[in-house]
């Protein structure tokens, strides 16, 4: 599969942005879809070593804090009702991502749009010059 994605210049700012279909998570080669079952805990669904399952989880659970960080500061920026967890029980931190993203089908994916266009992505890569 060939993906063409598209670069925008800003008019304000005239920096050059990617427009990342949802499909995709920065930096890793395999759908969100993907990560996202294996994150969930079916690892069995999943065409993908052990190697690079592990690596996923421990990349997602290295961030959760982070993203949920993301997430809180957004519901009280745009004044949501649910920003407080509803229950006394102890949740995972799975749990509390689902709490505001929910946890149907592309809950990665809404974490990532969300993360990613509040330019709060974790920049993991770095450059050398020689």
């Amino acid at each position: 599969m060939v993906l063409m994605i598209r670069r925008l210049q800003c008019s304000n700012c005239k920096r050059i942005h990617h427009e990342l279909p949802d499909i995709l998570v920065p930096y890793k080669r395999h759908c969100s879809e993907s990560i996202e079952t294996v994150i969930a805990g079916n690892t069995f669904a999943v065409a993908a070593d052990e190697s690079t399952i592990t690596r996923w989880r421990i990349w997602f659970f290295d961030l959760v804090n982070h993203f949920l960080g993301c997430l809180i500061s957004i519901a009280i920026q745009y004044y949501r009702n649910s920003v407080e967890v509803p229950s006394d029980l102890p949740l995972s931190p799975l749990q509390r991502i689902w709490h505001y993203v929910g946890e149907s089908y592309g809950w990665l994916a809404r974490v990532v749009r969300t993360v990613v266009n509040s330019n709060n992505w974790v920049q993991t890569r770095s450059a050398f010059l020689s």
